[in-house]
Order: C-alpha cells, then structure tokens, then sequence
C-alpha cells in the first residue's frame, strides 16, 4: 500500500529555518500511508548564491553566533553524489520538490543532477511553492518537470499519490499543470483552499536534528516554526499576498486568509515542547498581530503554559501598549517590524502602507517600554526610488531606539504587484527568474545607480547611528574602491566598537523572502 515519494529541497547555508511545507506535506503523505524520504540541500556548500564559496557573510548589526556549538556543520560529501545514491536506494514514484523564485535555479541543478534516473525510471517530477503558483509557465518549460501545482499543494499532492498508486491517469487533478506526452499542457481548475484547521502536526522525523537549530540574538536555540495564520489582510505592493487574495478569489470565490484555531495550535506547541524538546517559538505569520481583540487575549491565555521565548512579525500600526506587555508577560522575547520606507508619500503611494512616520516612532517606543528589543526591516530599490527618497529611511530609522536595523535590496518576485510594474517599466524582462541571494540589487534605476544602492546598503548602519558630521566620511566609505573600503574598515571597528554591545542580530530573514517563502504550502 502507498508509493515512495521523495521530496526535494533546494536551499542555502544561512537559511536555517526549518520549512514547515515540507514537513506538512510529509505528516500527510504518511497519514495517507505513502513512504517518504527527503533530500534537503540545506547543510550542503552549494556552487549557489552568495553563500557558493563557503564563507559566511558579515554583517554590522549582527552578533557572531556559534552553530558548530551545537555540533551543526556543513556536510562533507558531495551534493550530487549523495542525492544519487538516495533516489538509487529509495526508488521514488515521484518526486516533489517545493521552491521558491530564489531557489528555483538550484532546484533545477538538484533535478539535473539526477536527470538519467529520471528518465530511466520515467519518475513524474511536480513543483510546488509560491513562484510555481505565480510563474507556472517558466517552471514546466524545465524539460525535467511534469506536474506544476498552482495554489496550495496539500490536496493536490494527496490526490496525485492516488492517482499514481492506483495506476490511473492524472492530468484531471484540480491545481494542477501536467505536461502531456505530445508537449501540451492541462491547465486545470483550482480548489478551494485548504481547511488549515484539518491538517496534522507537522512531521520533522525526516529532517536531520541540526535543521531544528537556528541562530537568534546571538545564540543558537533549538527552534520550528509555528503556524498560527496563512495569508495577509494587507495589500503590501512587494509581496505577494494581495495577488494571492485575488488569485483565490477569482479561482475559488474563496478567501485565502485563514486563522488557525487557538486550541490547535497549543496542542502543537505542547507537542514542540514536550516531545521534540523545543527552546524557542518561531511564530511565522505575515502579521502576527493581525487578530481580533478576543483572538488576542485568547493567544495569551493559552501561552501562559508554554512560557518559552518566541519571535513575532507585525506591523507597527498592530502594536499597543496593552499587546506588548501581555507578550511580554508570556515570554514574548523579540519582534520584527516591517517599515520597508522612511517616506511617507513614497511608501503610501508604491508601497500601499498608509501610515505616519510620527506615529510609528510613537508606537515603537512601546516595546522599549516593556524591554523587548525588535528589529526594524527596510528596503531600497524601488521603481520610481531615489537617492534622495531612500536616505528618508535612514532619518525615519535615525528616530527609532531598535535594538537593530536592517535594509535589502528590493527583489521583484513573481506574484507580486510591483513584479508587474516593473515589467511595465521595462525594468525587467518577464521570463527573469530573480534572486534576493546576491549582494547586487536586480533592477538598474535611472536616478538611482547600482552603486548607489550597494554603497547606502553597505553604510546604512553608520548613517543612522554616527552622527550627520560623519556623513561625509561614510559617504566615501560607500564606494567600493580601495579608499573607499579603507574608511569603510575604520567606521566600521568604531561602529562595533560603540554600538555593537547594545545590538542583537536580526531575527528575519530578507523580508522579500520572509513574506513569501511560506506564502502557500
């Protein structure tokens, strides 16, 4: 009874969270009595991204953490050579691999690295994951990729096993895309989304122990993700839930902004903390805080017995004083908020984030109250963005007591609203496939250089900590020029040397990939 299906996983060094797609889909294959193995490329030096050479990078505002401490080290064996021997071994009847844009270039090296069995055995590869649902088209040109799954994969992946394993055809299973024999394409209808208070625990058995480690503050903690929420009620422009609202709308009539029931997800937290030792919650919603003033208290009621640190996201305009000191009282330890743009017209306009640069100092002032540090994320980058426009993010960030800050380049994934204006801008071609793991910035802004972009992301935390007198000095220390990295190397032993005691490292990953990593399962 069941198949043997393999799931795939392309990812870097440096990502460390567990993803909790895959290990749903693993709880629900075995619920269903399928076999499952996985190959995750996460402990593996990839030749991928800005982690290829093997180092790790350095940032200001990011305290040196140890993850050997925890007996977590890179594997020695060859990717390709161990993936090989796993799909000899196991003798998959499919292979399912979930990704997102960034990874979709390795995956496909992961899936090429296996190609003669593939075809040998004639195994069925499905994608998954945001970038399938939002650029299905580019994800079944790969020759080696049969079935794209659009939308959420949980009833799909059980459905197509079925098909598999009964030996019937499966070019009808809704969600999906399946690559006929003579090159065409069933694009078939989408189902309503998932009743997420239906599906299982999430399995981390087939995860090696080190991927339940990530660094947070400084230290390393044993930690997963906890799913509380799927889907966002806000309308962000750069990512990409407001377009999975509309997908799901116009698919299904349905909405995809779901809440998980408060009963169920203590079950789960009591399992983390007492069958899988847990230290530490990783909340992961778009916007935690996106809750109802019932909702809320019932969440703190229902923390009160589980008293481990955990990490939030939210915006500033969802926090009170109220909020951050009932957390606080149950264990809340750090909390990211997006700011994205220190301009208020600029990031009203682009950005559809209505809110006052006065009113955000005012409500960041109240984790300081109640001493929990928080993270401020902000991007640069933008179409229609300036030089000028962007250093309002740093006089914004200049008037906010963070523990710290951080600023990415903005990356125009599939599936969100700015992807398309960018393309309308002719700013980037639409069968680019972006990634965020680069030190370069994707697009080339007239009035707003690449150098320009590197050298603010470089110096961003100089400028919002020294004082404007030393504005000049970091200013030559953007260039990247021997000079320019000299002062560069000076400002930034003082700047450690100053601040560095008083900052603990970012808890979010890029917010480009933290909004859409886990957008859908």
């Amino acid at each position: 009874m069941g198949i043997n299906v393999l799931l795939l996983y392309p990812n870097t060094y440096g990502m460390n969270m567990l993803p909790p797609a895959i290990a749903l889909f693993s709880a629900l294959l075995k619920r269903e009595g399928h076999r499952v193995e996985l190959f995750d490329a996460t402990y593996y030096t990839m030749e991928y991204g800005i982690d290829s050479d093997g180092t790790k990078m350095e940032f200001l505002n990011v305290v040196p953490y140890d993850m050997e401490s925890r007996g977590i080290k890179r594997r020695t064996t060859h990717w390709r050579d161990d993936l090989r021997s796993q799909v000899s071994d196991f003798k998959p009847d499919l292979i399912a691999m979930s990704t997102t844009e960034d990874m979709w270039n390795l995956g496909g090296m992961l899936l090429d690295g296996i190609a003669d069995f593939i075809k040998a055995d004639r195994i069925p590869v499905m994608v998954g994951g945001v970038f399938a649902t939002f650029a299905p088209h580019l994800v079944i040109q790969h020759p080696l990729v049969d079935i794209v799954c659009k939308g959420e994969g949980e009833n799909a992946l059980i459905d197509l096993c079925q098909r598999i394993e009964m030996g019937q055809d499966y070019g009808d299973v809704t969600n999906l895309w399946v690559k006929r024999k003579d090159g065409t394409v069933a694009k078939n209808t989408v189902s309503k989304p998932v009743d997420i208070n239906t599906l299982p625990m999430i399995d981390v058995s087939l995860f090696e122990d080190a991927r339940l480690y990530r660094p947070m503050a400084g230290k390393v903690y044993r930690m997963l993700p906890v799913e509380t929420a799927r889907g966002c009620p806000y309308k962000c422009s750069f990512c990409n839930s407001p377009n999975q609202i509309t997908f799901y709308k116009e698919s299904a009539n349905e909405n995809f902004f779901r809440k998980k029931r408060m009963d169920l997800i203590h079950d789960e937290l009591v399992h983390l903390k007492e069958k899988l030792n847990i230290e530490y919650c990783y909340f992961w919603a778009d916007t935690f805080l996106a809750l109802s003033p019932s909702e809320f208290d019932e969440f703190c009621e229902m923390y009160q017995d589980i008293r481990l640190p955990f990490w939030i996201q939210t915006r500033p305009e969802t926090i009170t004083d109220y909020k951050v000191k009932r957390l606080a009282e149950v264990g809340l330890h750090r909390i990211s908020f997006g700011i994205e743009h220190g301009n208020e017209e600029f990031r009203a306009k682009h950005l559809m984030r209505q809110f006052k640069n006065a009113d955000i100092i005012e409500r960041l002032k109240i984790p300081n109250k109640y001493g929990v540090p928080y993270s401020v994320n902000n991007i640069t980058g933008f179409p229609h963005e300036t030089r000028e426009l962007a250093m309002d993010t740093v006089e914004l960030n200049r008037n906010i007591a963070s523990a710290n800050q951080n600023i990415y380049s903005f990356t125009p994934f599939h599936g969100t609203p700015l992807r398309k204006l960018c393309e309308d801008m002719g700013l980037i071609d639409p069968e680019t496939i972006t990634q965020c793991l680069t030190d370069k910035p994707t697009l080339t802004l007239p009035g707003y250089s690449v150098e320009d972009i590197q050298g603010l992301k470089k110096c961003f935390a100089l400028y919002v900590k020294f004082p404007k007198n030393r504005w000049k000095d970091i200013r030559r220390a953007e260039a990247d020029n021997p000079e320019g990295n000299r002062i560069f190397a000076e400002l930034r032993q003082e700047y450690l040397e100053k601040y560095m005691p008083a900052l603990t490292e970012g808890e979010g990953e890029n917010p480009n990939v933290a909004d859409l990593e886990y957008g859908a399962a």
